[in-house]
Protein backbone atom coordinates (compact mmCIF):
# COMPACT_ATOMS: atom_id res chain seq x y z
CA UNK A 1 0.00 0.00 0.00
CA UNK A 2 1.05 3.55 -0.52
CA UNK A 3 1.72 5.87 2.38
CA UNK A 4 -0.69 8.52 1.06
CA UNK A 5 -3.72 8.93 3.28
CA UNK A 6 -7.01 9.83 1.71
CA UNK A 7 -9.22 12.34 3.44
CA UNK A 8 -12.21 10.28 4.61
CA UNK A 9 -14.42 13.34 5.15
CA UNK A 10 -15.78 15.31 2.21
CA UNK A 11 -15.00 19.01 2.15
CA UNK A 12 -17.91 21.22 3.16
CA UNK A 13 -18.96 23.52 0.37
CA UNK A 14 -20.06 27.02 1.24
CA UNK A 15 -23.84 27.56 1.09
CA UNK A 16 -23.18 30.59 -1.10
CA UNK A 17 -21.36 28.41 -3.64
CA UNK A 18 -24.14 25.79 -3.50
CA UNK A 19 -26.76 28.49 -4.05
CA UNK A 20 -24.75 29.92 -6.94
CA UNK A 21 -24.40 26.53 -8.62
CA UNK A 22 -28.09 25.67 -8.27
CA UNK A 23 -29.10 29.17 -9.31
CA UNK A 24 -26.98 28.99 -12.46
CA UNK A 25 -28.30 25.50 -13.26
CA UNK A 26 -31.92 26.57 -12.89
CA UNK A 27 -31.40 29.80 -14.82
CA UNK A 28 -29.68 27.83 -17.61
CA UNK A 29 -32.59 25.40 -17.85
CA UNK A 30 -35.11 28.24 -17.89
CA UNK A 31 -33.12 30.14 -20.52
CA UNK A 32 -32.90 27.00 -22.65
CA UNK A 33 -36.65 26.42 -22.43
CA UNK A 34 -37.39 30.06 -23.28
CA UNK A 35 -34.94 30.08 -26.17
CA UNK A 36 -36.28 26.77 -27.54
CA UNK A 37 -39.83 28.15 -27.45
CA UNK A 38 -38.77 31.36 -29.21
CA UNK A 39 -36.82 29.53 -31.90
CA UNK A 40 -39.66 27.04 -32.46
CA UNK A 41 -42.10 29.87 -33.16
CA UNK A 42 -39.62 31.47 -35.53
CA UNK A 43 -39.07 28.16 -37.36
CA UNK A 44 -42.82 27.56 -37.68
CA UNK A 45 -43.33 30.99 -39.24
CA UNK A 46 -40.40 30.39 -41.62
CA UNK A 47 -41.81 27.01 -42.68
CA UNK A 48 -45.20 28.59 -43.45
CA UNK A 49 -43.55 31.20 -45.67
CA UNK A 50 -41.46 28.54 -47.40
CA UNK A 51 -44.57 26.41 -48.02
CA UNK A 52 -46.26 29.36 -49.75
CA UNK A 53 -43.13 30.03 -51.82
CA UNK A 54 -42.92 26.33 -52.76
CA UNK A 55 -46.41 26.38 -54.27
CA UNK A 56 -45.49 29.37 -56.45
CA UNK A 57 -42.12 27.85 -57.37
CA UNK A 58 -43.75 24.53 -58.32
CA UNK A 59 -46.21 26.32 -60.61
CA UNK A 60 -43.38 28.19 -62.33
CA UNK A 61 -41.37 24.99 -62.80
CA UNK A 62 -44.39 23.21 -64.27
CA UNK A 63 -44.96 26.08 -66.72
CA UNK A 64 -41.29 26.09 -67.71
CA UNK A 65 -41.36 22.32 -68.28
CA UNK A 66 -44.48 22.66 -70.38
CA UNK A 67 -42.90 25.42 -72.50
CA UNK A 68 -39.68 23.44 -72.90
CA UNK A 69 -41.66 20.38 -73.94
CA UNK A 70 -43.64 22.37 -76.51
CA UNK A 71 -40.46 23.90 -77.93
CA UNK A 72 -38.82 20.48 -78.13
CA UNK A 73 -41.84 19.01 -79.90
CA UNK A 74 -41.85 21.91 -82.37
CA UNK A 75 -38.12 21.36 -83.02
CA UNK A 76 -38.68 17.64 -83.57
CA UNK A 77 -41.52 18.33 -86.01
CA UNK A 78 -39.31 20.79 -87.88
CA UNK A 79 -36.54 18.22 -88.11
CA UNK A 80 -38.91 15.57 -89.49
CA UNK A 81 -40.14 17.77 -92.34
Amino acid sequence: MSSVELNPRPVRVSPLIKFGRWGMLISGVLYGAFNQNRLSKKETAWREVEAKKKIIRDKQLAEEKKRASEIEMANLEAMMK
